[in-house]
Parts: structure tokens; sequence; C-alpha cells
């Protein structure tokens, strides 16, 4: 069984690729994304559909500054290239996400992005 901290670094690698299908298939089927800037997303499939929509939206790349790893915990720190950081936090029971909570600025994302400020 892979460790919370493979887990993770499937997910980014995941993540890189925009795959939306192989990042879900890195959570349990009940699992939670809780970016703190938005509402929880419960569910794999309104997980699919937030990334999804996600990379349709905006060109994101995640880079690794440091990844931790604390039993069931594997932590993430980042950033992007046009200098946005935050950091992740991924509960991984049985080898797969089962609770993932990010702080980032989403302001900055969407000034940086050119999208519409909420």
């Amino acid at each position: 069984m892979p460790t919370p901290k493979q887990v993770l670094c499937a997910w980014v690698d995941a993540f890189n690729r925009h795959d939306a299908d192989a990042i879900v298939s890195l959570y349990h089927d009940a699992a939670v994304n809780h970016q703190v800037a938005n509402d929880p997303v419960v569910g794999i499939d309104a997980i699919r559909e937030m990334f999804t929509a996600e990379f349709a939206e905006a060109g994101m790349t995640c880079i690794v500054e440091n990844i931790f790893e604390d039993g069931q915990w594997a932590i993430l720190e980042w950033r992007a290239p046009l200098g946005l950081r935050g950091c992740g936090f991924f509960h991984v029971v049985n080898g797969k996400i089962l609770f993932q909570r990010g702080y980032w600025d989403k302001l900055s994302f969407l000034k940086q992005h050119g999208l519409p400020i909420e």
C-alpha cells in the first residue's frame, strides 16, 4: 500500500498533467476536498467536476517546495509559476485521500490568471 507521501507525489504528477481522472483515482469515494477559499467539495464525482472545470479555466502548475509525512497525513508546501504560494494537507487512509484541505490566496489567483473577481 502506498504511503501518504507516495500518494501525494502521484497527486502532484497528475495535477501537473491536468489529468482529472488520475487525480480522482487517488481519492476515497466519499472524500472531501476543502480549499478554504471555497466551499468543501464532497465525493469523487464532485471532485472530478471541480478539477475538470479548474483545469479548463486556468493553466495551473504545482511546484513542490516541501512534502512532509506524519502518520496518515502528507503535507504539501507549493508555489505556482506566477508566484502564488500555498499549502495542502492530505489525510490518506488505506492508500487513498479521505480528506484534503488547501490554503492559498484566491484573490491573487484570480488576478494572476485574469479571471473575474467574485
